[in-house]
């Protein structure tokens, strides 16, 4: 069983069986496969928002006098409420129609056991970034596509293909490269120790994502019930809601809440941008957690490690773009071999799903 949703997960988009809005008999295959690709282009979409706003939002977070650690862990996915209104929908919906609605038990808690590392990782993510500038804060977090790599092929038992080996080489080179490139001093007011302490959380960060992407790709390919797109968002809700709760505890012993209204008072912009700061990085971190997991629930953990890995020059850019940074050659050059990365995937997975494709007909025949 296990061994057979992988597979199907890994030839292509969603198949038939596990996109959650079947198309009734007698509707063409054409109209079928493209709700399939509307869903990944939205969870892509979200994916892409969020990646790069959300560091933007840190960053301005920081720079203009956030000084508490759990508070932006938290709002990483405190945006979890947002997903009652899809879900409200969908049980409605298959409620009317006789589904089942209610998710596996067994998948269920694999999503409270990946919530907690998802909150260990939001924690070092954040922490990481109070304490290294920019330049080595993305050398570090581009080693994720390579613990996925790793860890997919571990763990999920997907198979590597020149395209997806070319993928991951350049776009770990592009990422290397962009690092490398920048200036690594420390940021003002920070010690050697702490400098050290943001290297350390950071990579691990990195290999953490690394770890739990494979690992929510699995959940879904052993779960007994036919996954479907409101069993994705009941797992996607368990990850959220026990990343919050682990944050939150944190912020229950660090005395964050308290912290709230002394910092929104000394914060640079202003209490009500502090307010509108703090709202926008939940929205923006929602949008990329259920983008991400949608994105392996489409295709693979090892694409959306690729998708990820992508948006890191996307989200220098932005960065000129907001912080008037420099674009130099080097972040061209960065940006031309991760693009040119992502785009050696994606066409290897086409010309495999292709392959795979031709010999079902023959096979069938």
């Amino acid at each position: 069983m296990a061994s057979r949703n992988i597979e199907s997960i890994e030839n292509g988009v969603l198949n038939e069986e596990t996109h959650y809005n079947k198309m009734p008999e007698g509707d063409s295959s054409t109209k079928s496969n493209m709700a399939k690709w509307w869903l990944l282009g939205i969870n892509c979409v979200c994916t892409v928002l969020g990646t790069i706003a959300g560091p933007l939002l840190l960053r301005l977070y920081f720079l203009h006098g956030g000084n508490r650690k759990w508070i932006p862990s938290w709002l990483e996915t405190a945006g979890v409420p947002a997903l009652l209104g899809p879900l409200t929908v969908l049980y409605l919906r298959e409620r009317a129609s006789g589904v089942r609605f209610l998710a596996p038990t067994k998948l269920l808690l694999l999503s409270a056991g990946i919530g907690l590392l998802a909150g260990l990782n939001n924690f070092m993510y954040s922490l990481g970034l109070s304490f290294l500038p920019v330049s080595t804060s993305s050398l570090l977090l581009s080693t994720q596509l390579a613990f996925t790599a790793f860890f997919a092929f571990l763990i999920a038992k997907q198979k590597f293909t020149p395209y997806s080996t070319n993928a991951v080489v350049l776009m770990t080179l592009g990422a290397v490269l962009l690092g490398l490139t920048k200036s690594g001093d420390r940021p003002p007011g920070v010690s050697n120790k702490d400098y050290l302490l943001g290297f350390i959380l950071t990579l691990g960060a990195a290999g953490l994502l690394g770890f739990i992407l494979p690992c929510c790709e699995v959940s879904y390919a052993t779960a007994r019930k036919t996954i479907t797109y409101s069993v994705v968002l009941q797992f996607q809700f368990g990850v959220n809601f026990f990343a919050t709760v682990f944050c939150t505890i944190g912020m229950l012993i660090n005395k964050d809440f308290q912290a709230i209204p002394r910092e929104a008072n000394a914060f640079e912009l202003g209490a009500v941008k502090y307010y509108m700061v703090l709202v926008s990085i939940a929205i923006v971190w929602q949008m990329a957690v259920v983008g991400l997991l949608g994105v392996v629930f489409c295709t693979t953990s090892l694409f959306a490690g690729v998708l990820n890995a992508t948006l890191l020059p996307l989200t220098e850019i932005a960065a000129v773009i907001v912080y008037h940074e420099k674009f130099t050659g080097e972040k061209g050059m960065a940006l031309a071999l991760c693009s040119w990365g992502f785009i050696s995937y994606f066409y290897g997975s086409y010309k495999e799903n292709k392959k795979q494709k031709a010999l079902s007909e023959t096979e069938s025949r």
